[in-house]
């Protein structure tokens, strides 16, 4: 996805979720694997894409970033199997 901001949820392999924006995703899941993403995801592999939710621009998805992320674990996973 290239066109617009995202918010996106990874799957970490130790079962945590990172909820993150960008504006191309893949080229983001790609930083995350190769150790450049957030500090967050690194030794936390492998990371798999589970949740992609396009907005209208940046400042949308910071809010519903900050919305996802304020949520408990068990919304996330409702919000995942949508």
């Amino acid at each position: 996805m290239t066109t617009a901001w995202c918010v996106y949820l990874l799957r970490c392999g130790d079962g945590t979720l990172y909820c993150g924006i960008a504006k191309d995703v893949a080229l983001r899941l790609e930083a995350h694997r190769s150790g450049k993403g957030a500090k967050y995801t690194k030794g936390r592999g492998p990371l798999d894409l589970v949740y992609v939710e396009p907005c209208s621009n940046q400042s949308a998805a910071l809010r519903r970033e900050r919305e996802i992320k304020r949520m408990d674990r068990d919304k996330k996973l409702k919000l995942i199997q949508r």
